[in-house]
C-alpha cells in the first residue's frame, strides 16, 4: 500500500509542480517535497489562516464544507485540498502546469489520498 510520502512524491514528479506538502490542519508539516530555496515548513504554517477564512466563507454561502481551494498568485498556483478533519495537501504548481488534470486527479482520488494519511 502506498504511503504519504508515495504521494508527496508522485506529485512532486509532475510536470510544473514545485511543492507537495501534506500538513495538519494546525500547520504542522506532515510530509514534504519542494524545490530548493522553498520553505516547506514556513508555508505549511500559513495554511490555517487560509482555511479558517475559506471554512468561514462556505458557512456563510451555506454551501457544505470546503473541499479545494485555488489561490492565483504571481508566479505560482496554490491548490489546499482537503483531506480530512485533520490533513490537508498543499500543492504549488507553475502558472503554465496543466492545473484541470491536476483537479480532476485530487477530486478523483481524495477518498484514497485521505486514506493515507
Amino acid at each position: 500500500m502506498p504511503t504519504i510520502r508515495d504521494l508527496v512524491a508522485a506529485l512532486r514528479q509532475r510536470d510544473g509542480v514545485e511543492a507537495a506538502v501534506v500538513l495538519g490542519r494546525d500547520g504542522l508539516l506532515i510530509d514534504s517535497q519542494a524545490v530548493p530555496g522553498l520553505d516547506a515548513e514556513h508555508v505549511a504554517a500559513h495554511v490555517p489562516s487560509i482555511l479558517q477564512f475559506a471554512d468561514d466563507f462556505a458557512a456563510a454561502a451555506q454551501r457544505g464544507a470546503l473541499q479545494t481551494a485555488v489561490l492565483e498568485l504571481d508566479q505560482s498556483i496554490a491548490v489546499v485540498s482537503c483531506l480530512s478533519a485533520d490533513a490537508v495537501l498543499l500543492v504549488l504548481v507553475q502558472p503554465n502546469a496543466n492545473l484541470g488534470q491536476l483537479l480532476y486527479e485530487l477530486r478523483r482520488n481524495r477518498a484514497n489520498i485521505a486514506a493515507l494519511v
